[in-house]
C-alpha cells in the first residue's frame, strides 16, 4: 500500500504539470476552434529561457533561489509569450477562416519549426541538458509516503494558477470578452470586443502557464531536452480532451489523471517504462469513443 500511495503522489507531480499545459490547449481551442499543437513546443521554450538567464546570471544569484528562480520564471514567460504572440500573428491568424485543415498542419509546421531551431541554435542541446535546482530542498513523510517540498511547490503552484485563471476568465472584463468570443466571434465583434486582441490575449495566457510549467519542471527533473514539448504537448492535450475541452477545471483533472494513469502504467504493467508513453494514448482514444466530449465537457453545437 505504501508503495501504491508513493507512486500515486508521483502521479499528481506529473499530471500537474500536464494540467497547466493542457490550459492553453483548452484556451486556444475555446476561442478559435483551433488545437495548437506548437503549444508544447511553448512549454519547451519556456524552460530554455529560464535555463539561459540562469547560465548567465552571476554566481551569487544563482545561489539564492528566491532570487533565481523569478528571473528564471520572468524570462522564461518573456520568451513563451513572444514566440505564441508572433506564432498567432502570423502563422495562424491569416488562416483563421480557412478551412480547418490548413491551421492545424501549419500547426505542426510551427512545432517543428520550434523545436529544431532550438536544436541547432542552443549549444548543447541536442542531449539533456542540467537544470538548476530551483525549487525548496528536503521532504517530509505522510504514513510512510516521502514527499519532497518541490513536488508540493509544483501542485500548490497548478493549483493556484488555474484557481486564478477561472476567476480571471469568469470576473474580469477580459475574461468576459473571451466567453463572448468564444461562443460567437462575430457577434462579440458587433458588440464592440477586439477579437484579435481577445485571440492573442487567450495565446498569451496560455504561453505563460506553459513556461511556468516548463521551468518548474526542468527545477524538479534537473534536465530539459530540445524535445520536452512534443511528448508532454501530445500528453497535455489528452488530458484537456479527456477533462472536456474548454473547461478549465476538467482540464487541470483531466492532467491529473494522465499523470496518475502513467506512474501507474510505469509501475504495475509489464514493460511499463518502456510503454510508459502508450497510455495517455490509449486514454485518449478511449474517450474519444465513449465520451468525446471528455468528462466534464458539454455538448456544443459546431460553428458554421
Amino acid at each position: 500500500m505504501t508503495q501504491f500511495l508513493q507512486q500515486l503522489s508521483n502521479g499528481v507531480v506529473l499530471g500537474a504539470t500536464y494540467g497547466l499545459i493542457a490550459l492553453g490547449y483548452t484556451m486556444v481551442y475555446g476561442i478559435i476552434q483551433l488545437i495548437n499543437f506548437a503549444h508544447g513546443d511553448i512549454f519547451m521554450l519556456g524552460a530554455f529561457g529560464g535555463l539561459l538567464v540562469y547560465n548567465h546570471m552571476p554566481t551569487g544569484m544563482q545561489d539564492h533561489i528566491l532570487i533565481a528562480l523569478p528571473i528564471c520564471l520572468i524570462v522564461g514567460i518573456i520568451w513563451s509569450v513572444a514566440a505564441a504572440v508572433i506564432m498567432e500573428r502570423f502563422a495562424y491568424r491569416p488562416l483563421r477562416n480557412a478551412p480547418r485543415l490548413a491551421p492545424l498542419i501549419t500547426a505542426i509546421g510551427v512545432s517543428a519549426i520550434i523545436e529544431e531551431g532550438v536544436r541547432l541554435k542552443y549549444p548543447g542541446a541536442k542531449k539533456p541538458l542540467p537544470f538548476p535546482s530551483l525549487l525548496p530542498d528536503g521532504f517530509f513523510t505522510v504514513g510512510g509516503v516521502r514527499i519532497t517540498w518541490a513536488s508540493v511547490s509544483v501542485v500548490a503552484v497548478a493549483i493556484a494558477l488555474m484557481i486564478a485563471l477561472q476567476a480571471f476568465v469568469l470576473r474580469s472584463r477580459t475574461g468576459r470578452a473571451m466567453r463572448a468570443t468564444a461562443q460567437d466571434p462575430d457577434t462579440a465583434q458587433l458588440m464592440g470586443v477586439d477579437t484579435n486582441r481577445v485571440i492573442v490575449t487567450t495565446f498569451a495566457l496560455g504561453a505563460v502557464l506553459a513556461a511556468v510549467a516548463g521551468v518548474l519542471q526542468g527545477a524538479r527533473l534537473g534536465t530539459v531536452r530540445f524535445d520536452d514539448g512534443f511528448t508532454a504537448g501530445l500528453k497535455a492535450f489528452t488530458a484537456a480532451v479527456l477533462g472536456g475541452i474548454g473547461n478549465i477545471t476538467g482540464c487541470v483533472a483531466g492532467g491529473f489523471i494522465i499523470g496518475i494513469v502513467e506512474v501507474m502504467a510505469t509501475q504495475y504493467l509489464p514493460h511499463g517504462s518502456g510503454y510508459k508513453d502508450l497510455w495517455a494514448f490509449v486514454v485518449l482514444i478511449l474517450v474519444l469513443v465513449f465520451k468525446p466530449n471528455g468528462l466534464f465537457g458539454e455538448e456544443v453545437a459546431a460553428r458554421a
